[in-house]
Formats: structure tokens, sequence, C-alpha cells
């Protein structure tokens, strides 16, 4: 009986011994993966995605990850050119793209990359100014990774990209920077204020002018208008003066000696109700008396004449009408204003856009 169970045990083994032969003989590449299969110490051949079966035992077969990898670079102190201390810590991409050259070239191709990465990050730091590093980190960027990949090509790994995460100048680099920050920006400021009260200043000067050119300009146009009315009020004033002598003088050649008798001792009449104590009579007041006396029947008879008829007059001085010439209608008065002050506002106008041209 024990003998038996020992055969089955055994049995049982050899069994599950070939089983486990056989199931390392199988091996499965993922699709972002290859293999190296080796047999015996030696490189037999690449291994790509799915399902490949070896010889057992003796073979042996690495998997290399093909998908990009981000590393993070350690901080480390760098120098500048301008003997500045920065710390500086970056972030590289790579990836393998030979993984025959990744496994056989280097022993381990994440470490001997980080490595390369501090030493060239430190070597371009070393060579360029804090506020080249502080502005320039595009470009640091893009010569790191040039630098990195040309190196690890040999490796079958490419550098994908390099991104400097982090300068950070020592304390008193910083001290140093914030009182150069503070002072630029109080230097700006004086600037623009300066720059300020210089605007203020013209634009202040220019509204002054303009003020003053606006005062001349309308203290120009008032004299104008005063001279324009003063002149229209002494033309229609004169117009008037000279209607009314000639309506008198046309009235007077119609009328006989008995009315001019008769104005002659309303005058008299009204130089007698003045309170003056002296009267001073003309010459030909003489005249005056001998024609108020024929007027009372003592002298001899005169003549009557017809107030109404004109005949006389238009035979003498002419027609009334073209004596008195046309009388201005209040019509016209206006017109000729409106007329005025038409060509006054348009020489505002032109003297505004003259104005605005200028400036």
């Amino acid at each position: 009986m024990d003998t038996d169970i020992l055969i089955t045990i055994i049995a049982f083994l050899a069994i599950f011994g070939t089983v486990v032969v056989l199931v390392s003989g199988v091996k499965i590449v993922q699709p972002y993966e290859q293999a190296i299969y080796m047999r015996l110490g030696k490189y037999v051949r690449i291994l790509n995605q799915g399902l490949s079966v070896v010889f057992p035992l003796i073979n042996t077969v690495v998997k290399l990850d093909l998908r990009t990898q981000v590393m993070d670079v350690p901080r480390q102190e760098v120098i500048t050119k301008d003997n500045s201390p920065v710390n500086v810590d970056a972030i590289i991409y790579i990836k393998v793209i030979d993984p025959k050259k990744a496994y056989f070239e280097v022993t381990n191709y994440r470490i001997a990359t980080i490595n390369l990465a501090q030493t060239t990050l430190r070597s371009v730091i070393g060579e360029m100014e804090l506020d080249q590093i502080l502005s320039s980190r595009e470009k640091i960027n893009l010569q790191l990774r040039d630098t990195l990949d040309e190196a690890t090509d040999k490796w079958g790994v490419k550098v994908e990209a390099v991104e400097i995460r982090e300068v950070d100048p020592a304390a008193k680099v910083k001290d140093s920077m914030e009182e150069q920050t503070s002072a630029e920006r109080r230097r700006r400021a004086a600037i623009l204020q300066a720059d300020g009260m210089k605007t203020a200043a013209i634009l202040e000067a220019e509204g002054k002018k303009r003020a003053r050119i606006l005062e001349a300009e309308g203290l120009r146009q008032s004299k104008i208008l005063e001279a324009e009315g003063e002149r229209l009020a002494t033309v229609l004033e004169g117009q008037g003066q000279a209607q009314r002598l000639r309506i008198l003088s046309v009235g007077a050649a119609s009328m006989d000696s008995k009315a001019l008798s008769v104005l002659s001792m309303e005058t008299l009449q009204k130089v007698g109700e003045g309170e003056s104590s002296k009267i001073f009579f003309p010459l030909e007041v003489t005249h005056l008396i001998d024609g108020i006396s024929q007027y009372m029947g003592t002298a001899a008879k005169v003549p009557d004449r017809a107030v109404s008829d004109l005949s006389d007059v238009r035979a003498n001085i002419g027609d009334p009408d073209e004596i008195l010439g046309p009388i201005p209608r209040p019509e016209d008065i206006r017109a000729e204003t409106h007329s005025v002050q038409s060509m006054i506002e348009d020489d505002i106008s032109e003297a505004e856009e003259i104005i605005n041209r200028r400036k």
C-alpha cells in the first residue's frame, strides 16, 4: 500500500514538473514590450508582441518596456557663470527604441540617463548667467535634449524632451533680485509719473492755447457783429432821415403860403410856451410877420392851391415815389440780418476747422 502511494506521488510530481517545464517555454510579450531571447548566454533574437515558444530551462527572456518613461532628475546646486548659486531640477522623457542596445550596451539605461542628465544640466547651467537662465528656459531645454539624445543614442535610448522644473536661486541672491526688481519698479514709476506730468502740461498748455484762440476769435466775431450792427443801424437811421426829409419836401411842395403861415404861428406859440426868459428871433422874422398879415387878410390876396394837387410838384421836382426811393420793409431788414449772421457763423466754422488742423 505504501509503495502504491509513493509511486502515485512520484508520478504526480513528474507530471507537475513536466507541465512547469513546458509552461516555462511559453512567453507572452505585451503590445508595448519587446523581449530579448538568449540561449545559454548567447543572443538569439528579439521576441515581438504576442505568444512565443522557446526551449525551456536553457533560455533566458528579458522584457523591455517601449513606452515613454518619465524620470526625475534629482535637485542639485549649480554655480552659474556670474557666480550665483542656484538649485535646479528637471524632468526627462525617454523611450527605448533599440532593446538590444539598451540591454547589452549599458548596465542600467535609466540610472545612466539620469546621471548623464545631471552632469549635462550642471555643464549647461554653468555656462550661462542667472538672468539668462531665468529668461531662456526653452533654449536650455532644447540644448539639454539635443545633448542627451546624442549621448544616449548608442544605448538605444531616445531622449524625447527635457523640462527644467524649477530654478531656485540662493536666499541672498533672491534678496538682491528683489531689491533690483523694486528699484526697477521705482524707476519705471518715476518715468511714468514724469511722462504723465509732461503729458498733462502739454495738454494744459494746448487747452490754454485753444481757449485763447477761441476767446480771441469770439472777441473778433463780437466786434464784427457790433460793427455790422452799428453799420446797419447807421444806414437804417440815415435812410430814415433821408426818407423823412424827402417826405417833408414833397409834402411842403404842395402847401400854400397860408399853411406855412399857420405852421409858423404854431412854431412861435411853442417858442412862447418855453420856460426861457430870453427869446431870439431870426432876421427873417419880418417875412414871417408879413406872411401872417397876408393870411389874416391885411396883405395881397394869395392864390388858393389845392393840397391834393400834385401836378405842380411832379412838374417842378419830379415823381415823389422816385424822390422818396424804396423804403425797406421789416422782412428785408430781417433777411439782411440773417445773411450777416450766416456769414459770421461760416467764419467761426472756418476758424474752428483751422484750429483742429493745427492740432
